[in-house]
């Protein structure tokens, strides 16, 4: 018999391959939101097994992670490769405006003004000290998932990878957190993370599709 929650989940880098590390050093969301405040944000009833941490979980890739996360890290990650910081802040201002996100902000704040600082000592990104000015003036906000996709581009990793390490950590992020309380598996925590993660290379492509079509406009 499997132990409950024996954690190999502990064990990221066994779960997402070679990205993690470098998943988890930019900063990623794992632990910034918790299955309680996204299922209070999302108006879902409690988590309590396997079946209702799953459909919390779609909910959130719907409502958040695809339409609003992940479309962030896309644009931040093209404002900062053209050196684009007016339109940098004018869209951190924009997610500022989104109701969905209130509950997360001062969470995102928190993470993203942490990596924006261990960034702060490259001597060549007038870009990155520049946001960083913005955001210590009060004009920026320094939402974690714009300092992931200015990340990226200062680091030159490729965006798809960085989108999926993204949605794939902060998954198993959910899960992990939710694992000893629900007295799952490993095998029900695998095959739950697997399930979600099915569609997210196509989510990526589409969202990189539309990003291809609107520089060629």
């Amino acid at each position: 018999m499997v132990k409950p929650t024996q954690l190999a989940l502990s064990d990221a880098g066994e779960w997402l391959g070679d990205w993690h590390p470098l998943a988890e050093q930019l900063g990623s969301a794992d632990g910034l939101l918790t299955l309680a405040s996204v299922s209070s944000e999302l108006q879902l009833p409690p988590v309590h097994d396997s079946e209702s941490l799953e459909r919390a979980l779609r909910q959130y890739q719907a409502r958040i992670l695809l339409p609003l996360e992940l479309p962030a890290i896309e644009a931040a990650h093209g404002h900062a490769s053209r050196n684009e910081l007016r339109e940098l802040i004018a869209l951190d201002q924009e997610l500022q405006a989104r109701p969905i996100l209130q509950k997360f902000a001062a969470a995102s704040r928190r993470v993203g003004q942490g990596q924006l600082q261990k960034l702060r000592p490259l001597r060549d990104q007038r870009f990155v000290k520049r946001y960083l000015h913005a955001v210590d003036t009060g004009l920026a906000h320094g939402w974690h998932t714009l300092v992931y996709g200015v990340t990226l581009e200062i680091y030159s990793l490729a965006l798809r990878q960085g989108l999926l390490g993204y949605a794939h950590q902060t998954t198993r992020g959910f899960i992990y957190s939710a694992a000893r309380m629900l007295q799952l598996s490993e095998r029900q925590c695998r095959d739950l993370f697997e399930s979600l993660c099915a569609d997210l290379p196509q989510a990526v492509e589409e969202l990189l599709r539309q990003r291809a079509r609107a520089q060629a406009g």
